[in-house]
């Protein structure tokens, strides 16, 4: 529930709408709804601008449909990442309207169209092995009320791919890039690029590249002032920062 709903339901109730009592029972789980497994957070929203997101990994189909019912009784967009078939299987029961988005692996509730971000978020990737990291960036973002391009398979092993779609890039406010290997893609495009530049790490490699600890390092020290770094195959903390971003 964010700060426009709330205005909506103020507004019912001024009409004559709804009930007071009605409003106070719609109001009642902010902050958060205890459901003993999970503290599910309905004032983030409200609080951060951006809804609380469910992490998929660990948790198991019926705590993440629950959870995921709990977040869309209170409308708006709803996404769980690090998901699998099995968790979407349970979600689609209690929520019709779910989809899954298998290469991202998340499942997704959209119901807010609205575009909030002032410019375009462009989603890099190395190469086809780390779309999957890039997938989730790019829907994270869109979730959260982006317009967003993606050009992938442009890795720094073919430049001329990437140089193909110089223009393109130049136009967006914000760049994500992800990439394995050595993590040399970032740097280049932050050379290419006056905006920030997000840099994944991804865990594609050969044994040398320690499951994206070789990227991670180079990431971390790029010769490119504009470019940051977040976590390994972390696809959804740079989507969620690029929205950030995007909204200033």
């Amino acid at each position: 529930m964010n700060a426009e709903s709330i205005r909506k339901l103020f507004e019912q109730v001024r009409r004559g709408q709804m009930t007071p009592d009605d409003a106070v029972e719609r109001l009642r789980h902010l902050p958060f709804q205890d459901l003993g497994f999970a503290k599910v957070d309905h004032h983030r929203t409200l609080r951060s601008g951006m809804p609380e997101v469910i992490f998929g990994k660990g948790k198991t189909p019926s705590q993440t449909a629950e959870i995921f019912e709990r977040l869309a009784d209170h409308g708006g967009n709803v996404l769980a990442t690090r998901a699998n078939k099995t968790q979407f299987a349970a979600v689609k029961k209690k929520v019709r309207d779910a989809e899954y988005r298998e290469s991202a692996r998340v499942i997704i509730l959209r119901r807010d169209l609205q575009v909030y971000g002032k410019g375009t978020i462009a989603v890099v990737s190395a190469g086809t092995s780390d779309m999957s990291v890039a997938e989730e960036a790019l829907v994270t973002a869109e979730m959260m009320g982006n317009t967003v391009e993606h050009f992938y398979d442009v890795g720094v092993a073919g430049i001329h791919r990437l140089l193909a779609n110089r223009e393109a890039l130049t136009k967006a406010r914000v760049v994500i890039v992800c990439a394995g290997m050595e993590g040399a893609l970032p740097s280049v495009v932050g050379g290419l690029v006056g905006v920030p530049v997000i840099a994944v790490p991804t865990s594609v490699g050969y044994g040398a590249s320690f499951k994206g600890l070789t990227a991670l390092l180079g990431m971390l020290n790029s010769c490119a002032s504009n470019v940051s770094v977040v976590n390994i195959d972390n696809g959804f903390g740079a989507g969620y920062v690029a929205s950030i971003i995007n909204r200033l």
